[in-house]
């Protein structure tokens, strides 16, 4: 349990329906704010189904947690959460994904992690215009990566899943409200 409680906080709603992002959410908010109901709402990400970059990463999932708030008037807190990829100069590929938090006004909290190299046989699906998950789907002979235990629970062999590789990057992003006062 957090040593931070954030009473103000009943309601958060993440940018998204995968029970994946929804979980991992929840795993966070409820040890700052054990009675925070967290939703799910489908909003559009305003980047491509597979982004490519940190930048457009962070990009979908800022807009993610924005149109999630727009869209719950009743909340405190919207929440995105966005895979993507990042092509190396070596012509490898990592994975990367990015948490955003944001409040009604206006304050922003951004956490990443989930950077490991992907398989040269997926880096080439990825290349052909193939998400992540389904590229793993593919080469893994699995369904439901994405709403499962994602890339990440499949290249470490069940050490880490996607719900667990996304409850950090939720914790580091919301450090402006877990300590304020450094970010005054």
């Amino acid at each position: 349990m957090s040593d931070v409680m954030l009473p103000w906080l009943h309601r958060a709603v993440v940018g998204s329906t995968n029970p994946v992002k929804i979980a991992a959410a929840r795993a966070i908010l409820v040890r700052i704010a054990p009675r925070v109901e967290i939703t799910g709402l489908a909003v559009p990400s305003g980047v491509p189904d597979q982004p490519f970059g940190d930048e457009e990463t962070q990009a979908g999932a800022r807009q993610r947690a924005r149109a999630a708030l727009e869209r719950a008037p009743g909340a405190q807190l919207g929440i995105g959460l966005e895979g993507g990829v990042v092509a190396l100069p070596n012509g490898e590929f990592r994975s990367c994904a990015w948490a955003v938090v944001v409040d009604r006004d206006g304050r922003e909290g951004l956490g990443g992690s989930l950077s490991m190299p992907l398989p040269t046989r997926v880096a080439d699906r990825l290349r052909a215009g193939e998400e992540l998950g389904d590229a793993m789907d593919a080469e893994a002979r699995t369904t439901g990566t994405k709403q499962g235990k994602g890339a990440v629970g499949i290249l470490t062999a069940g050490l880490v899943d996607r719900q667990q590789a996304y409850e950090p990057m939720v914790a580091y992003a919301m450090a402006p409200w877990l300590a304020p006062e450094l970010f005054a």
